[in-house]
């Protein structure tokens, strides 16, 4: 690769029920610099947010790069750096023949890598990891314009509250 310096990567997914509304965060790290990246939607799985938060990563460089990136998803380290390689040899089906969930993800995760010289590294969620912390942050802010309003409840009913509240 060209680029003399590695550019750091933390992805994080998060989904409020699974399925339900999710997000993606993504702290790009590089030469000092530092740029954040967050989206959502409104019916997804906390795997595909995973994913897409590694692909959302990936896209914004603008050309090849040596990379670490970092994912808090077993998911998404297994499946790219173990799994991947038998489910394109099986026409992309699993080991039992059944077809693999969010191919489409996969194989997007898959021309990317073919982009990228990307070192892939497991870490532990919420144990201090400042940049796992951050995409988790950043997961968190890309999903909540996709979670429902909370309505206003009478105290400790649970029904709806239909009346204003009283002026003081």
């Amino acid at each position: 690769m060209s680029q003399a310096k590695r550019i750091s990567l933390w992805t994080d997914g998060a989904c409020s029920g699974n399925p339900g509304p999710g997000g993606w965060g993504a702290l790009l790290i590089w030469d000092g610099h530092t740029k954040e990246m967050k989206g959502g939607a409104p019916e997804t799985t906390n795997n595909r947010m995973e994913m897409t938060a590694a692909i959302e990563a990936l896209d914004a460089l603008k050309r090849s790069a040596e990379i670490d990136l970092y994912t808090d998803s077993q998911y998404l380290r297994g499946g790219i750096t173990n799994w991947i390689a038998s489910w394109k040899k099986n026409g992309w089906k699993t080991s039992d023949r059944k077809p693999v969930k969010n191919i489409d993800l996969w194989q997007r995760l898959d021309e990317l890598r073919e982009t990228h010289d990307i070192t892939w590294h497991w870490v532990r969620g919420h144990a201090d990891s400042q940049g796992n912390e951050r995409a988790d942050e950043l997961a968190r802010e890309g999903m909540a314009p996709f979670k429902p309003k909370e309505k206003k409840t009478y105290a400790g009913s649970g029904r709806p509250s239909s009346r204003k509240p009283k002026k003081t």
